[in-house]
């Protein structure tokens, strides 16, 4: 019984659902063990290096971070009699691709593991050169479902090509591509279904945006403006185009640095030596650009190389291909914020479109020359391409990547894979980064705080909530230190009389904004803090003992206010402080406002109500679920029972309307839902972390009073809105910075990453985080139980 419950409790389920998995053809597989599904990629590998090899590691990475409790990622390493290596990572096949009987052999194992139910491979022509025909074989062999991932497209096939590209996608359950003109050309030129391909885009890494002159020092680059490349060289880069572009670069600015990173590909050393790399050379010298040109001759790490391309003022992309779909080295650059100049490979034109980049013509040094320096003039149009290249690529993240990966193994599997999302660790990062001496930052631009766009209070109470709960769960002192920061600026914002202003500048001074906007919403919040605050008074060292008792005398002094408050939403948060500092404090009074506000509340509610809205309004707005989590507060601190009943009636009618097959959609920003627009749908995007997570919340105390699973998987499935289960699967947390984006939109995602978001992302991880240890509390005591009844029963 005890392993059934455990079972049940931490299998980390999702609520994305299965009721659209499409069985493959032909391809069923009867469940025949308790293990994970198996993904097999057939792919190069590192050690062995080449592009391909290295998006292999980067997506397998990624994808085993994200769901590593949904299937298991396998890898076949793809060698050839010149390509032998020894690996470092498990690796479950070897097919040395020169070897004809080798594909037989492989495609038998493939078919005898009843572990893997999907095989993956990454495909690039020059793999299977000597072997085609028994790599179609090899294919036609397998029974199990195949993904092809096409690396090269090239468009105006002759007939050959195309009837080999048409047999491999015969042969194959789907097609990805990483390009829409990719896609284009397989429908057009090659007649391939549309409905067979996916588009999934080349990854990219979250990286912290670090400051681009501390990089600089620290690579011995001050004072220099730098470009870069990067990449195994080779003739195709046409790194030369750029050299020759140099004089009249430098003329203009002879601080420049052209920074030339990586090794010489090895299939162009086996084949023609070092020649490349030296006729490079010879030009560097022959121009006199010696001291203006950089060689870094070697395969870098991934920090170190992330670190270069911050750095780099602009990033040069020289390849002389037109038939290049797509490229990795690119797609690095713009994500670490490099301005992009690039020939027209489709990758670049679909990417660098409206402002993101700057196109030039193959081999044509004038163009590059006449963009470089344009650039180097201009700081803020170098700003401005770079956020909008950030932007335009934020997509592609290789968590990204991993969700979409993983939802096309979801419907082509032949047995049914749930994905279930691994839960971050905990991150505190950007919570510091945006806390000053004096308090919590209002905004960021990307990861970045703003300190021109000043402080508010309703950040610094949200903080002050989130750090308690981390303080609660990990006993971090370190975590007093900023408590105290954020409960002294509630304490700046309280004014003579009681009540709370919202808005402080940079220089510490209240704002105009407080004359113009209602403030009875930050009063509440800063209510609810303090009454939080004051819950966790038998968790904190004596020598806090003086900031509780303060924050008691604050509180009290707030409350003298209390009966000017109106706003439902200010109602309900100060509802929940009192309700929060009865914990510590129970007295009569504080009783008393609960009934009063929560009276109010039930006013509103059979005012408004009937018997299809239950609602204290006649619309749903911006933080809903705290009405309803309120009602359930103070009906635990009054016993009175009617605010039990409009609390389970008004919260199950707000997750009717904000889970959508499973998956929460919280009223949109853009336009509220109305009584009597109930029917027309809301618009897409407009989806505020704060929805979700004050969401969250209530779905916890829901749990905690009503012990319905209902509650506790929608808990759970609600935190997945911010690691990718949305309408746009994309990832809303950060977990590079520990910071959460703003906001999700209809077409992308707000990359800034303020403190509304940020916090609110805390605060609904360390619910989730409390709710789970909660539950090994409650299954511990229940196999104690179960041992000592079972030992009393053999006693007797």
């Amino acid at each position: 019984m005890i392993t059934e419950i455990v079972s049940k409790r931490y299998s980390n389920r999702s609520d994305t659902g299965n009721q659209n998995v499409i069985t493959a053809d032909e391809k069923n597989f009867p469940d025949t063990s308790g293990n994970l599904s198996e993904i097999l990629f057939i792919t190069s590998f590192p050690p062995r290096e080449c592009g391909i090899a290295t998006y292999s590691q980067d997506l397998i990475k990624a994808l085993n971070n994200k769901f590593d409790l949904s299937f298991k990622i396998q890898i076949c390493a793809l060698e050839s009699e010149s390509e032998i290596h020894n690996y470092s990572e498990e690796i479950k096949y070897v097919l040395n691709t020169d070897i004809p009987d080798a594909f037989t052999e492989l495609a038998k194992k493939i078919n005898n593991d009843t572990d893997i139910r999907i095989v993956l491979i990454q495909h690039e022509f020059g793999f299977f050169g000597k072997n085609e025909d028994e790599f179609h074989q090899f294919l036609v062999a397998v029974n199990k479902p195949v993904v092809i991932v096409f690396h090269t497209v090239l468009p105006h096939p002759d007939e050959l090509l195309k009837s080999k590209v048409q047999k491999l996608s015969e042969v194959s359950e789907s097609i990805i591509v990483m390009t829409n003109s990719s896609s284009k050309i397989l429908i057009e030129d090659y007649e391939i279904l549309p409905e067979k391909i996916t588009v999934i885009p080349h990854g990219t890494h979250l990286v912290q945006h670090s400051d681009k002159e501390l990089l600089k020092t620290k690579y011995r680059l001050s004072g220099k403006k730098v470009l870069s490349t990067f990449g195994l060289l080779s003739s195709g880069k046409s790194i030369e185009t750029t050299l020759e572009a140099l004089p009249s670069i430098v003329e203009k600015n002879p601080d420049v640095l052209f920074l030339i990173i990586g090794k010489t590909h090895p299939s162009v050393v086996k084949q023609e030596g070092e020649k490349y790399r030296k006729m490079l050379e010879s030009k560097v010298e022959e121009l006199n650009l010696q001291q203006y040109v950089q060689f870094i001759n070697r395969f870098l790490p991934l920090p170190d190389l992330l670190e270069y391309l911050q750095l780099t003022d602009i990033y040069l992309f020289t390849s002389r291909n037109p038939n290049q779909a797509v490229s990795g080295t690119f797609s690095y650059a713009i994500s670490c914020g490099c301005p992009v100049v690039s020939t027209p490979i489709p990758h670049a034109r679909e990417v660098l479109r409206n402002d993101a980049g700057i196109i030039i013509d193959f081999e044509n040094s004038k163009e590059l020359a006449d963009a470089v320096i344009s650039l180097l003039k201009d700081e803020q149009l170098r700003k401005i391409i770079s956020s909008n290249g950030l932007h335009r690529i934020a997509s592609t993240a290789w968590e990204n990547s991993a969700i979409a990966h993983s939802m096309l193994f979801e419907k082509i599997s032949g047995v049914q894979i749930s994905l279930n999302y691994n839960l971050p660790e905990i991150n505190l990062d950007h919570i510091k980064k945006l806390t000053t001496d004096f308090g919590m930052i209002q905004f960021s631009k990307i990861n970045q705080p703003d300190i021109e766009s000043g402080y508010t209070l309703d950040d610094n109470a949200r903080a002050m909530v989130a750090l308690c709960q981390h303080y609660d769960l990990t006993k971090d002192e370190n975590d007093i230190k900023y408590i105290k920061i954020y409960f002294d600026f509630i304490k700046f914002c309280q004014q003579g009389e009681g009540n709370f202003l919202n808005y402080v500048d940079e220089q510490k001074k209240y704002t105009e904004q407080n004359d113009s906007t209602n403030l009875e919403d930050s009063n509440g919040r800063a209510i609810w803090a303090l009454g939080y605050l004051i819950s966790k008074k038998s968790l904190f060292p004596e020598e806090f003992l003086p900031v509780l008792n303060e924050a008691e005398s604050i509180l009290q002094s707030a409350l003298l206010h209390i009966n000017k408050i109106h706003s439902t939403r200010a109602m309900a948060f100060a509802i929940k402080g009192l309700y929060y500092s009865s914990i510590e404090n129970n007295s009569v009074s504080n009783k008393e406002l609960i009934k009063k506000l929560a009276d109010r509340l039930v006013q509103m509610y059979k005012h408004e109500s009937d018997n299809e809205w239950l609602w204290f309004e006649s619309y749903l707005t911006y933080a809903n679920s705290i009405l309803p989590e309120a009602m359930l507060c103070a009906w635990s601190a009054t016993g009175v029972d009617i605010y039990k009943e409009i609390a389970k009636s008004s919260f199950d009618f707000l997750m009717s309307k904000i889970f959508k097959e499973d998956c929460i959609n919280v009223i949109s920003n853009k336009n509220w839902l109305h009584k009597e627009n109930e029917s027309i749908p809301s618009a897409a995007g407009g989806e505020q972390p704060i929805d979700v997570a004050y969401t969250i919340l209530a779905l916890k105390k829901f749990y905690d009073v009503y012990k319905n699973e209902y509650y506790y998987d929608k808990m759970k499935s609600s935190l997945n809105w911010f690691l990718g289960s949305n309408h746009l699967h994309q990832i809303i947390y950060n977990p590079c910075t520990g910071g959460c984006y703003d906001g999700l939109e209809e077409n992308y995602v707000n990359l800034n990453q303020g403190a509304e978001s940020t916090v609110s992302y805390l605060m609904a991880r360390l619910t989730v985080e409390k709710s789970l240890l909660d539950d090994q509390h409650y299954i511990q005591n229940l196999e104690k139980n179960s041992k000592s009844n079972l030992q009393e029963q053999r006693s007797k």
